[in-house]
C-alpha cells in the first residue's frame, strides 16, 4: 500500500517502470523492507542489504520505511473491509483476516466476494492476493504461497490436499524453524503429514504441530474482530455511489426505521448509535450519537443524527451505509394509570419529555459536559448525591446507591461549603432565636428541629469542604424562618461541653 501511494504521488516525475523500494536501518546495515512489482521483477527482495540492491539495480529509487504509517494504513484498510464482514482484523504488517461466514449470500458466492474485494483494491492501486478456506491457517498459506491466480478458493474439507504442495513456511513458522525443517528434507507441508506430532516437539517446540493442526482444522483458531461487533446492525448498498447530503440523510432515515422496528420487536431501546459510511476510496466516515434514556423513536434519533451529518465527507462517493446500536437497554411498553395521578408514572413522563432536550445538549456539547444528580445512600448532605454524566445508566430502586431516600424536608439550594454563623440560643438544645450571617442579623420567627445526623462510623477522615470542622461530629439541623419570611437550614456541630461551645453553620436555603 505504501509503495502504491508513493508511486502515484510521484507519477508526474517518475517513469512507471522505475523500481521503487523502502529501506530501514537494522543494526549497522540498511536493509530493504518492501519492494514494488517492478523491483521484485528485477530480483530485489525484502531483507536484502541496500548496498547490494543498488549494486544490482543502480536506478532503483529508495525511500525511508514508515512502519507506523503502514500500520495505520493497514488498520484503516481493515476497517474499510467491514463492508464485506464485521469480523476483520489485521495480520502482521501486510495481511488482513476476514471472517466471511454467513456473508457470501450477499455476493452470490465466495468467489464473487473475493473478486469484488480484489477489484476494488486494484482500482485503488493496491496489489493484493486473497484466498478463502475452511480455516484461517489454510487461507493464509494459500494466499501467500498458492498458485499465481487469485482469488483462490479451497473447496470445503479439502485443505489437506490444497496445503500438501506448499512450502512449510506457509504454516506461519519462524524463519529459522522453516529453515531447519528444510535441512531435514521437510520442504513441503505434505512432508509433515506422515510424521507423528510428538517427535517434532523436543526439537522445534509445539509450534509446528499446533500450526499444522490449526491449518487442517484439527485445532480451533478463532479470529477476534478489531472492533466489537454490534448485534444490532443494519446496512444498505447502492448500485451507484452517493455523495450528497440528501442521499446520506435518506439512507440514515431508512436504516433507522429498520433498526427501530427490530428494537421494538425485542422491547429494547438504543443508547448509542453509530452511522458508518464506506467510501469508494477505502476510507470509512463515522459519526456517533448518544441518548440519556433508551430510545427507539426513528424521528427522535434522526434529529440527533441530522446535527452531525455535515461532518461526513463523502469523498469520491459512498457505496455502503451501515447503522449499528452499540449500546441497548430494555424498553418495555408502558401501561398508563387509570387516574393519571400516579407519581412514579408522572416522573417517568416528565423524564421522557426532558430526554430529547438532554440528548441534543449531549450531542452538541459532549457527553462529559452534561451531567445530572444521582442519589447516594447517605444521611450526610454532602454525600447524598453526586454529579454523573447524563448518559450514565439510571440506578434502580433496589440498588444500594439508587433512589432518593425519604428524608425530612431538604432545602432547594445547598451551599457547597457551609458558612459559619453566630447564633443566639437561650437553652443549649433549643432552636436559635437569632443568628448573624455575613454581617446581617436575622431574627428567628419560626423554627423546627432538631434533626440529628450522626457521623458515618464506617468512614474515616473529614467531610469535604474547606470550612467544615476538622473532625466529623454530631449535627443538629434546624429549619428556621426569619422576620422577613426567608427560610434557612442551620446546624449545630457538636455538643455543648464545659470546655467549649459548638459551632453553628448555615448549610442551605428553602424556597
Amino acid at each position: 500500500m505504501k509503495l502504491a501511494r508513493l508511486r502515484r504521488g510521484r507519477a508526474g516525475a517518475r517513469a512507471p517502470a522505475e523500481p521503487l523500494i523502502t529501506a530501514a536501518k537494522q543494526g549497522n546495515r540498511q536493509l530493504i523492507v518492501a519492494v514494488d512489482a517492478v523491483a521484485a521483477g528485477l530480483g530485489l527482495i525484502p531483507g536484502l542489504p541496500l548496498a547490494d540492491a543498488r549494486a544490482r539495480v543502480p536506478e532503483v529509487a529508495v525511500v525511508p520505511a514508515d512502519p507506523v504509517g503502514d500500520a495505520l494504513a493497514l488498520a484503516a484498510l481493515a476497517e474499510w473491509c467491514g463492508r464485506y464482514t464485521p469480523w476483520t482484523q489485521t495480520d502482521g504488517a501486510d495481511g488482513i483476516w476476514l471472517d466471511i461466514t454467513g456473508c457470501t449470500p450477499l455476493f452470490a458466492s465466495e468467489m464473487a466476494l473475493a473478486a469484488d474485494l480484489l477489484g476494488r483494491l486494484a482500482r485503488l492501486g493496491i496489489a493484493a492476493r486473497a484466498a478463502v478456506a475452511d480455516t484461517p491457517g489454510a487461507a493464509w498459506a494459500v494466499a501467500r504461497y498458492g498458485a499465481a491466480s487469485s482469488p483462490l478458493i479451497v473447496p470445503e474439507r479439502q485443505a489437506r490436499a490444497a496445503l500438501a504442495g506448499l512450502p512449510v513456511a506457509g504454516l506461519r513458522l519462524p524463519l529459522e524453524i522453516a529453515h531447519d525443517l528444510g535441512r531435514l528434507g521437510l520442504l513441503r507441508i505434505g512432508d509433515l503429514y506422515p510424521l507423528a506430532r510428538a517427535p517434532l516437539t523436543p526439537r522445534f517446540g509445539e509450534i509446528v504441530a499446533r500450526r499444522l493442526d490449526q491449518a487442517l482444522g484439527l485445532v480451533g483458531e478463532p479470529i477476534s474482530p478489531a472492533v466489537a461487533v454490534d448485534r444490532y446492525r443494519v446496512d444498505t448498498a447502492f448500485a451507484e455511489p452517493i455523495g450528497t447530503a440528501e442521499g446520506i440523510s435518506g439512507a440514515a432515515r431508512d436504516l433507522l426505521d429498520r433498526l427501530c422496528r427490530r428494537l421494538a420487536a425485542e422491547h429494547r431501546g438504543a443508547r448509542r448509535i453509530e452511522l458508518a459510511c464506506y467510501r469508494v476510496d477505502a476510507r470509512v466516515e463515522r459519526i456517533e450519537i448518544g441518548t440519556s434514556r433508551p430510545v427507539r423513536d426513528p424521528a427522535a434519533l434522526m434529529r440527533l443524527l441530522a446535527e452531525r451529518l455535515d461532518r461526513i465527507d463523502p469523498g469520491l462517493g459512498i457505496d455502503i451505509v451501515a447503522l449499528s446500536a452499540g449500546e441497548v437497554e430494555p424498553l418495555a411498553p408502558q401501561q398508563m394509570t387509570w387516574t393519571g395521578r400516579d407519581l412514579e408514572a408522572a416522573a417517568d413522563a416528565m423524564a421522557d419529555q426532558l430526554a430529547p432536550v438532554i440528548d441534543r445538549l449531549i450531542n452538541r456539547l459532549g457527553a462529559a459536559n452534561v451531567t445530572r444528580i444521582q442519589p447516594l445512600d447517605s444521611h450526610v448532605p454532602e454525600r447524598a448525591q453526586r454529579a454523573v454524566p447524563a448518559m450514565a445508566a439510571q440506578p434502580k430502586g433496589g440498588d444500594p446507591e439508587g433512589g432518593w431516600r425519604t428524608y425530612l424536608a431538604r432545602p432547594v439550594r445547598l451551599l457547597t461549603r457551609p458558612d459559619p454563623v453566630e447564633v443566639t440560643a437561650p437553652v443549649p438544645d433549643d432552636p436559635p432565636v437569632s443568628f448573624r450571617w455575613r454581617g446581617t442579623v436575622h431574627r428567628v420567627r419560626r423554627a423546627e428541629g432538631p434533626e440529628r445526623i450522626a457521623p458515618e462510623w464506617w468512614r474515616a477522615g473529614t467531610l469535604p469542604g474547606g470550612d467544615l470542622p476538622e473532625r466529623e461530629d454530631l449535627r443538629d439541623y434546624y429549619r428556621v424562618e426569619d422576620q422577613d419570611g426567608q427560610r434557612f437550614w442551620l446546624y449545630r456541630d457538636g455538643l455543648y461541653t464545659a470546655e467549649a461551645a459548638p459551632r453553628w453553620f448555615l448549610h442551605g436555603f428553602f424556597a
